[in-house]
């Protein structure tokens, strides 16, 4: 282990032992010196791992990591700060005292099944409050899944994936793909739209490794792996290990579906389908680090959270009517001081208000609920922004017609929010309502919508399983971008890419 030389971030936590190294940085064992306290300190580079502006990394990062600060579960390691110094991104995060998932695999062989049922039902009790949110982890593998003293598991890095590329097919300069391509979804790999079901993908990898001591697919090129994804089938876990129980290796298997539609619904189903394969009541093992001790039940996620939306608050009225300018004035502030929950807070408190004092339709109102969708939207709040946009929508629609260019604004954002939800067919449907209005747009000299409105599409068709059409609607759309904006153009070299995945072009 590589000891520190009393190295200090943000004047705070004193960095002691080097526990982890990667491509995209270091992560230390720590000293938050203000409240004595053991952490865990991952430093961040970008500019190794991204090409993109430093500056727009910076504010992902950190919007990143007040989403994933919001997700509330014991299975979650917990994110105590983050931000930037220097060149350095950095997390700092609760230490747990424990052993990695992989680590963990390598010290039993085999590893007892009775273990990976419980350790994939403990992840997806994890999953259903991330997917909840909704964020989608992106990176999930055993590297990051700490196996605690107590038997129960802990998931790191979430967020982290997304952060660094929301590409997760493009390639570093050291040419290895962001991500881990030994656990990544063929939609993932394509560039299509992730969601709740490419979690569960890389959660089905996880447990035929932990069944069969490897993962379905090896290669020796990220790329090499990454076309095993997509066309070969898995050997089924029976074969590499009879004792495996059939209902767990058909699990494995459709989580392991090349199509999302064919994977289980949700992690929440998942869970359910694990628990008649869970334990009985009795003592565990004795062994270290069993995952089987915290059950009877585990963390059982929330059947009903992902259903039920966050309450707006309610405006404070102790002192008569809350004054609508001033709470104004705060959220500008705190909008620029980049406090974004703390502001969609306050806008939400004091739409009621503001109503009562200028009528539902004043622009002052109206004003104020466009602030208020865009901020949850900023604060990756989709699950309240939808019903706000499609209000806003419905509204100006009726008042100015259904090609309003506002109007088919506040629908292309509810489309973002239904594909962030993992609602693809939803979102789908949306975009391919709205492509004909923006592409009679086209005379005004502004095509871009139009287009990004097909690659989502395309995109989304590849996360509903739907090749054929998807290849069809990529095709088209890259002509049209080659014409447009020339062969050279990023765009082009996006959809060249995931067509070649799909056999249709050679680059």
């Amino acid at each position: 282990m590589t000891m520190a030389t009393g190295r200090m971030v943000a004047g705070r936590y004193e960095l002691s032992t080097i526990i982890g190294q990667g491509g995209m940085g270091q992560v230390w064992t720590g000293y938050d010196q203000r409240l004595d306290r053991r952490v865990a300190v991952k430093l961040l580079r970008p500019d190794k791992v991204a090409g993109q502006e430093a500056d727009e990394l910076r504010r992902r990062f950190v919007r990143e990591c007040r989403v994933t600060a919001r997700v509330d579960h014991p299975g979650l390691v917990t994110v105590h700060d983050a931000g930037s110094e220097g060149e350095e991104l950095f997390l700092v995060m609760q230490y747990v005292d424990g052993a990695d998932l992989a680590d963990h695999l390598a010290e039993h062989d085999p590893y007892p099944w009775q273990w990976s049922v419980a350790v994939a039902a403990q992840l997806c009790a994890v999953l259903s409050a991330v997917h909840a949110v909704p964020i989608v982890h992106r990176d999930l593998k055993p590297r990051n899944v700490m196996v605690k003293q107590d038997g129960t598991v802990t998931v790191l890095d979430l967020g982290v994936a997304s952060v660094m590329d929301t590409d997760t097919t493009r390639l570093t300069h050291t040419g290895s793909p962001i991500g881990s391509p030994a656990y990544m979804a063929p939609e993932q790999a394509m560039g299509g739209a992730v969601g709740p079901y490419t979690d569960l993908y890389a959660l089905g990898v996880l447990l035929h490794e932990l069944l069969s001591g490897q993962v379905p697919f090896t290669g020796t090129t990220a790329l090499g792996v990454l076309h095993r994804h997509l066309y070969e089938p898995p050997v089924p876990v029976r074969q590499l290990r009879p004792e495996v129980p059939e209902a767990l290796e058909a699990l494995v298997l459709r989580l392991l579906a090349k199509d999302p539609q064919h994977r289980p619904a949700s992690a929440q189903e998942t869970y359910e389908q694990l628990l008649p394969l869970l334990p009985g009541r009795g003592m565990p093992t004795g062994a270290p680090l069993d995952p089987t001790r915290p059950f009877l039940r585990p963390h059982a996620p929330w059947p009903d959270r992902a259903r039920v939306p966050a309450p707006r608050p309610q405006p404070a009225t102790a002192v008569g009517r809350p004054d609508v300018a001033a709470a104004v004035d705060e959220v500008k502030r705190l909008l620029g001081e980049g406090r974004v929950t703390q502001a969609v807070d306050i806008l939400g408190a004091i739409l009621p208000a503001a109503a009562a004092q200028h009528g539902e339709h004043s622009p002052v109102v109206r004003t104020l609920r466009k602030q208020y969708a865009a901020t949850l939207m900023d604060d990756g709040q989709y699950r309240r922004a939808l019903p706000e946009l499609r209000r806003l929508a419905d509204e100006r629609a009726t008042e100015s017609g259904q090609a309003d260019p506002q109007s088919l604004r506040f629908r292309y954002d509810a489309a973002q929010c239904l594909e962030q939800l993992g609602e693809p067919a939803a979102a789908l449907a949306e975009y391919r309502a709205l492509l004909p209005y923006y592409e009679n747009q086209y005379v005004s000299g502004d095509p871009e919508i139009a287009l990004e409105v097909r690659r989502r599409i395309g995109h989304l068709l590849l996360a509903l399983g739907d090749r054929p059409a998807a290849q069809d609607t990529l095709v088209r759309l890259l002509h049209d971008v080659e014409r447009l904006r020339g062969p050279g153009h990023p765009l082009a070299a996006d959809i060249r890419r995931t067509l070649q995945w799909l056999g249709q072009v050679h680059v």
